[in-house]
């Protein structure tokens, strides 16, 4: 068995959950496309814009603690397919939404069966790839979250000039539904892949990954809430400076998967269908930087650096770049505002490898509930920011909420430097 070669299942696995994230991010962001078009139709306000906006996240931020025992209980095959097959109906009815209230509510619902996703994709390549191809890995399925917006925001766009708002959610749903179907016929567990031979097993375990995270022990499934695992997720202060950068972080895509093409509708005046190109520039640089961010912090590993100068300084870079979207407020050159838009979420993707650190942090037996403490801090931007831009631009002035989503990304590159600390894992 020494002398075998070990196979490379853990990339197709890495694929398979590089489309789910896809599909996932297309249906969070699908209702910006549809949104000026939505306030249209029913006289809705920018103030019950930025709620129904927010809806996914209060659902999807405060449930992602006991989404992350629900993560620590289930295999990801039986989990995944739970989830993708419920929201992505909920999707489908998001086509047949009737005002205010459908939305509002069907949006909740789809919180509610994404709350579990990023945890499972972090514990699927925790189980699947070793330390020194995590960052790849993680950066690998991150770009599925632009790369999805980025190519398929034009073809939305035309779909819905085609068939409507209400035939483009019909149609993601339906998608989603699908590959809920394909994702449950084969995902397998490492120790259980028909295609992995013995020798990617001991690559994947010799190399720091834990095989063992994603085991389906029936008695460890039936054991209760452990809620000494919650205590230590809300009491260490290196966790709480990776969660403050996440707030951060995340801040600024909410930004781009809500208000961008309204901001560039509605307070910049440009063609709808023109919006529809432009907004895929800064979510194909978004793409571009969580591939290159990924990339660069494994090579400062391969280069003998420490692993917190490896995982940190990217995150760091990235946000301190993502400053830069204040500079749209100074110029009416929409060349000069997709550039700025686009340098920032160039660096918020660069900057979003952040579940790197808790794969490297997160005690072994609470990577699920770390990872939805993390996840719950982190979106809770999902509620905030959506419903305070409303507010700020409820007067017809934009430039507002750029500062607004700017200082935030600035205090979340200080929390990195100053609050996070050494990168190791934390005994519990």
């Amino acid at each position: 068995m020494s002398n075998q070669k070990p196979t490379k299942v853990r990339f197709f696995i890495l694929f398979m959950v590089f489309i789910a994230v896809v599909i996932n991010y297309m249906d969070r962001s699908n209702l910006s496309i549809a949104g000026p078009h939505i306030a249209a139709d029913f006289g809705l306000s920018t103030i019950e814009m930025g709620y129904i906006y927010s809806a996914f996240g209060w659902t999807y931020a405060l449930l992602q603690i006991p989404g992350g025992f629900i993560v620590d209980k289930l295999i990801p095959r039986v989990l995944y397919t739970l989830m993708l097959v419920g929201w992505s109906s909920m999707t489908v009815l998001m086509g047949f939404a009737q005002g205010f209230a459908a939305l509002f509510g069907l949006r909740l619902a789809i919180g509610v069966f994404e709350v579990p996703a990023f945890p499972t994709n972090n514990k699927v390549v925790t189980a699947w790839f070793p330390e020194h191809e995590k960052g790849k890995a993680i950066a690998c399925y991150t770009s599925g979250q632009f790369v999805g917006v980025a190519f398929l925001t034009p073809v939305l766009v035309a779909i819905q000039t085609w068939i409507g708002w209400q035939g483009m959610f019909i149609l993601m749903g339906m998608v989603g539904i699908v590959w809920g179907i394909v994702w449950y016929t084969l995902y397998r567990q490492p120790n259980e892949h028909a295609k992995v031979n013995q020798a990617e097993i001991d690559y994947i375990r010799e190399g720091g990954g834990v095989i063992s995270a994603t085991v389906s022990d029936k008695t460890d499934a039936k054991q209760k809430m452990d809620w000494s695992q919650v205590k230590m997720a809300f009491s260490r202060r290196k966790l709480w400076g990776v969660y403050i950068g996440q707030f951060a972080s995340t801040s600024m895509l909410w930004f781009f998967l809500t208000w961008f093409p309204t901001y560039l509708v509605q307070y910049r005046h440009l063609d709808f269908i023109k919006v529809g190109f432009l907004t895929s520039i800064p979510f194909l640089a978004a793409f571009v930087g969580v591939l290159l961010g990924g990339t660069f912090s494994d090579w400062l590993i391969k280069r003998g650096h420490s692993i917190t100068l490896a995982r940190k300084l990217p995150i760091i870079l990235g946000l301190l770049l993502s400053t830069s979207i204040i500079g749209a407020n100074f110029t009416d050159d929409t060349t000069l505002i997709v550039c700025f838009m686009t340098l920032a979420f160039f660096g918020n993707g660069f900057s979003s490898i952040t579940w790197t650190l808790i794969s490297a942090i997160a005690p072994v037996k609470a990577i699920g509930v770390t990872g939805g403490t993390f996840n719950f801090i982190g979106n809770l931007s999902s509620i905030v920011i959506p419903i305070v831009i409303g507010y700020l631009v409820s007067g017809g002035n934009f430039a507002p909420a750029l500062i607004f989503v700017s200082a935030v990304a600035l205090v979340g590159a200080l929390s990195y430097i100053f609050v996070v600390g050494k990168v190791e894992r934390i005994s519990f």
